[in-house]
């Protein structure tokens, strides 16, 4: 399903120009001595092309007994420590790592955390091991230097692999865009997609069909879709006996979807297929952003919110009868005590509310003061969907609504919907960029 990569990049991506690349930081791959060209095979195309390798040098190696570890000394100056144990584990000989699926072999059960070393030989880009029954283990030098357990190369490391940077915005935000088509037809713009939806939250994708079966396609595209109790995908309308406020024709206040799930969907997909004749404006809010103004301007309503577990519920039949049960903090955050998921929807939050009484009053005062920040013109975003237009967004950072709109026989508004997971999506992304950058 994977096309080929037009020569054209993508043109039509607000903030193009802004995109991040990652510098490199202190200890991360040394200025190379050499560099190596490899020939890189795209599954998806039959085209071909070159990769500049660089390679770390290793200028000397040390074993200490004492402190059971390896340093190796680089060419740039800088050196790693590796601690015995972690080598051991991390054999990539064949009877220790089965390499066709890139997984570990050796049980921890047979792996002696007390282990010593016999004997180490090196070159300028490999060690080998020696271990006392006489196994060895090899270490290519780039390998190892990607893996160092330095700060500045773990959190470099971390950075990659999981794209923790974060762009705030607030009512400034001029939506990045691109062509739904491209999305689906072109690599190039479909990683910066998932680049842009991972790093800024939300981008707008124009142009699709103004049918259903659209979100399926970017389902298919990041790998599939995630199946909830409203079915693989759904379709907001009003209907009568609406089993979800989202299908009436009111209002929705900000919210995140589905918190009576222990965890809530990470992307949501929302495709205009037909828009309202008036009213149904939609409204976006970056919630990490009012979040660390909320820690700034009231530490207390902060604290309240990142540390109270609220109930919320949701029950009725839809894909199938369900009878849901959660509890979430409103604001989570990290063992660094960084934002990384909002959890609310006031529609589903329980009446049942586990905690001391005296605790309920400063509760809602806290959330109030939350919302009342989310819906400062600073912060917000207010605009009419087209119809073929496809709204995608972190639905663990940003926060959305509807304004009410007009609903007559035979011209309501009409969208449908359909939700990812940010690990599906995360596995598209570093595919993508191996399959057009390589290892990097």
């Amino acid at each position: 399903m994977w096309r080929s990569i037009p020569k054209c990049l993508i043109n039509n991506i607000i903030f193009r120009n802004r995109v991040q690349r990652l510098p490199a930081g202190q200890n991360s791959l040394c200025r190379p001595k050499q560099e190596v060209s490899l020939q890189i095979y795209r599954p998806h195309t039959p085209t071909a092309f070159k990769i500049s390798m660089p390679i770390s040098v290793i200028e000397k190696v040390e074993a200490f007994d004492k402190q059971r570890c390896i340093t190796v000394h680089w060419d740039d100056g800088n050196h790693s420590q590796y601690p015995y144990v972690w080598l051991r584990d991390n054999c990539q000989c064949p009877q220790c790592f089965l390499s066709s699926a890139k997984a570990r072999k050796l049980p921890i059960e047979d792996l002696d955390v007390n282990i010593s070393v016999e004997k180490v030989i090196s070159t300028d880009s490999k060690i080998s091991v020696v271990w006392p029954d006489q196994h060895i283990s090899e270490f290519d030098s780039n390998w190892l230097k990607t893996r160092s357990f330095a700060q500045t190369t773990r959190k470099e490391r971390q950075q990659k692999l999981f794209l923790t940077d974060r762009q705030n915005w607030g009512s400034e935000l001029q939506i990045p865009t691109a062509s739904f088509e491209e999305v689906l037809d072109n690599d190039e713009v479909a990683y910066q997609w998932l680049k842009t939806l991972r790093r800024i939250g939300v981008m707008l994708l124009k142009n699709a069909p103004a049918e259903k079966g659209q979100v399926a396609k970017l389902g298919e595209r990041i790998g599939y879709l995630r199946l909830t109790f409203y079915g693989l995908t759904w379709q907001v309308e009003d209907k009568a006996g609406a089993n979800n406020v989202a299908y009436t024709s009111g209002k929705l206040s900000l919210h995140t979807d589905y918190p009576a799930l222990h965890r809530p969907p990470g992307i949501q997909l929302l495709h205009c297929i037909k828009p309202a004749e008036i009213g149904g404006e939609t409204q976006i809010v970056d919630g990490f952003h009012v979040a660390n103004q909320l820690r700034q301007l009231n530490p207390d309503a902060f604290r309240i919110l990142t540390s109270i577990f609220v109930d919320f519920t949701d029950s009725g039949v839809d894909y199938c009868d369900f009878s849901l049960q959660s509890k979430h903090r409103i604001i989570d955050l990290d063992h660094n005590g960084k934002v990384v998921q909002i959890n609310f929807n006031n529609a589903t939050r329980d009446s049942i509310f586990d905690v001391p009484v005296e605790l309920v009053h400063p509760f809602f005062s806290a959330l109030k003061d939350y919302m009342n920040l989310m819906y400062k013109p600073e912060n917000l975003i207010t605009f009419k969907m087209e119809a073929g237009d496809v709204l995608t967004f972190d639905n663990w950072r940003i926060l959305h609504g509807r304004q009410n709109y007009i609903s007559t026989v035979g011209s309501s508004r009409h969208l449908e919907g359909a939700y990812a997971s940010w690990d599906e999506a995360m596995s598209r992304l570093r595919c993508l960029e191996q399959a057009l950058y390589g290892n990097k």
